[in-house]
């Protein structure tokens, strides 16, 4: 397949189709260069804190309607050129009956690890049915929608994986990276089942409407090029060619990756999701040609005075001025203290410095 014949060339025409976002993806010319902010839907909003006021954080994913009100809210307060579903990493996990759960200031947590090859036969398929509520939401978000692109997403194999092993999360990922080096067949088999996991989650988002589905491996950053290659490449590889069928782009993100950015965009995606430690000018030199590109302003710029954040955003945009396609983001998610205004100016800047 030649870098002008990527799956995603090949999506089908729908209402958002001719979106920038999605033109932006398949590396066509656009109006203004696309904007959309990981975990944009989230804690720096006060309408999201009010209408999720009481609702543990996995309950709240598994509320169609609940799901559909927060997805919509920074479309509607940002003017960004994407949505992306509000759901976690985990819920394919929950869903299949993994004892898991988010805590509040720790993040998610797992009963009892998966260590062993016994352990391995907790992790039975995922099912639409298990996950029906997913199908709902998005129906209903299409519908609000339009001609707005919805990005689907799920959380990489290694990263999944991560939180099974450790029973939560890791600064040193000192159990998974024990297993992945003393018992590579059983990591392997691990990898291989929630690759097939993720697959499953992300095939029911693309079936309900999705537009495009960013797979989120965010602790790839602490893998060197070599392990990344011999141990993680594979499943995320096999997770990227399963959903090719769709023609829809698919978005490949992680925090830390600037070593691994080629490797990552071996993997299979459209667009490389870049963080904000490497330039993406550098960062399309490491990943070669055929990839659009999306970053990298580093999170922490929006706490400074409009004036110093609009420098950097110019900063970016100069970086990708080159490139094939880019879609401006930040370097990793929206940061919960973060004033919405601000947002809201920058996603301002960027269409008004990019229009065509």
């Amino acid at each position: 397949m030649s870098a002008n014949q990527t799956p995603a060339s090949r999506q089908p025409q729908t209402a958002t189709y001719d979106s920038a976002f999605l033109k932006a993806c398949r590396r066509e010319p656009v109006p203004h260069t696309p904007v959309w902010f990981m975990r944009q839907a989230g804690r720096s909003l006060p309408e999201y804190r009010k209408v999720r006021e009481g609702i543990p954080m996995l309950e709240s994913c598994m509320r169609p309607e609940l799901v559909t009100e927060i997805t919509l809210q920074p479309v509607r307060r940002h003017n960004v050129d994407a949505a992306i579903y509000f759901s976690d990493i985990v819920v394919p996990l929950k869903a299949i009956g993994i004892d898991l759960d988010i805590k509040p200031g720790i993040g998610p947590v797992v009963e009892r690890p998966v260590r062993t090859r016994e352990d391995l036969a907790r992790l039975r398929d995922l099912t639409p049915e298990d996950v029906s509520y997913v199908t709902e939401a998005i129906g209903l978000l299409t519908r609000e929608l339009g001609a707005t692109p919805l990005i689907g997403f799920a959380g990489a194999p290694f990263t999944l994986a991560s939180y099974l092993v450790e029973g939560g999360p890791s600064r040193t990922y000192e159990n998974a990276k024990a297993m992945m080096y003393g018992d590579p067949e059983l990591w392997a088999d691990l990898l291989d089942r929630l690759a097939a996991i993720t697959t499953a989650f992300l095939k029911v988002q693309i079936e309900a409407g999705a537009s495009a589905v960013q797979l989120f491996d965010s602790w790839a950053g602490a893998l060197s090029p070599v392990d990344y290659r011999r141990s993680v490449l594979p499943a995320s590889a096999k997770v990227f060619e399963a959903v090719a069928e769709y023609g829809v782009p698919r978005i490949h993100f992680g925090v830390g990756t600037g070593e691994l950015l080629g490797l990552m965009g071996e993997a299979g995606a459209d667009v490389v999701g870049v963080d904000w430690r490497v330039p993406l000018d550098e960062a399309a030199r490491r990943v070669g040609p055929g990839k659009a590109l999306q970053g990298n302003l580093d999170p922490t710029v929006v706490f400074a005075p409009r004036q110093a954040m609009e420098a950097k955003a110019r900063e970016v945009l100069d970086a990708a001025a080159g490139l094939e396609g880019h879609i401006f983001n930040l370097g990793h998610g929206v940061m919960p203290s973060t004033d919405p205004d601000a947002l809201t100016h920058l996603v301002e800047y960027v269409h008004t410095q990019t229009a065509r």
